[in-house]
């Protein structure tokens, strides 16, 4: 707890996953401000994670029903860019009119254990290689969603299956560039 309490406190880069949603706080948010921060909740971790910065419930059902506006409101409040994991990922800057990115080339299956480890994975290594968050998850949604499609083998995938597509997978799209 005390490394991801330090890498928030840092300048550098970070991608806020899972239970790293649960440290944010206003102090933290506030000191995040101008650093690049890039946040990955669900649904449920977007609506507890707002209900918190903004006093209020807010339902999963909510956020599933209209997820941009949840995912701009969460970014809003941030101060940071989010990218929501769902059927459709969507990733949005802080910025007001600032533009959005969807994915949705990730096969249903894609929702397993791990998968999401995967995804945080690689947006770490876009960040640290110096893309914005909000391109970083841009890119990163759609190495992952198109590496999952690579790795499914018509029905359930494991992330492990996920993570050893991504290098096949960022080749298959350099070519297409």
């Amino acid at each position: 707890m005390s490394a991801a309490r330090a890498a928030l406190a840092g300048e550098e880069p970070v991608v806020v996953d899972a239970g790293g949603l649960d440290l944010l706080d206003a102090s933290v948010l506030e000191s995040r401000r101008g650093r690049p921060t890039l946040l990955t909740p669900h649904a449920g971790e977007c609506a507890r994670l707002l209900g918190r910065l903004e006093g209020e419930q807010v339902a999963r059902d909510a956020v599933e029903g209209a997820p941009l506006e949840h995912a701009r409101r969460l970014a809003r409040a941030t101060g940071a860019s989010v990218l929501l994991k769902g059927s459709t990922t969507l990733v949005v800057p802080p910025g007001e009119g600032a533009a959005v990115w969807s994915q949705s080339d990730a096969p249903s299956w894609l929702a397993t254990a791990g998968a999401g480890d995967v995804l945080a994975g690689l947006l770490g290594t876009l960040l640290a290689a110096g893309l914005a968050p909000h391109e970083a998850g841009a890119l990163g949604a759609l190495v992952h969603g198109v590496a999952a499609e690579h790795a499914n083998p018509g029905g359930p995938v494991r992330a492990l299956a996920v993570a050893r597509a991504l290098p096949g997978t960022v080749a298959t799209l350099l070519r297409r560039s």
